[in-house]
């Protein structure tokens, strides 16, 4: 994908820079290369985004329900612990 964007950028470096003038020359770069391509390139890369960020909240969610079965697990050794160290009477 990244092969093609350079393509382009190359072949509008060629064209802006056959225009008359500077200013000519950087607005064809920047209406027919930059500006385009930047949108092309943020479209085309929205379903790496999705699938990046639904792999953040899955592992968000695995560490959210590991910290909770930790903490009850912890909370069940103190219990035992107690109960060892002060048997009933």
């Amino acid at each position: 994908m990244y092969i093609v964007a350079i393509a382009w950028l190359y072949v509008v470096f060629m064209m802006s820079i056959t225009e008359q003038s500077a200013v000519a020359g950087v607005t064809t770069f920047l209406l027919y290369g930059v500006f385009p391509l930047t949108v092309v390139l943020y479209l085309m890369g929205t379903p790496q985004r999705k699938r990046n960020r639904q792999k953040r909240e899955k592992m968000k969610a695995a560490r959210k329900e590991e910290s909770a079965n930790d903490e009850h697990a912890e909370c069940e050794s103190k219990k035992t612990e107690d109960s060892a160290n002060h048997p009933a009477r």
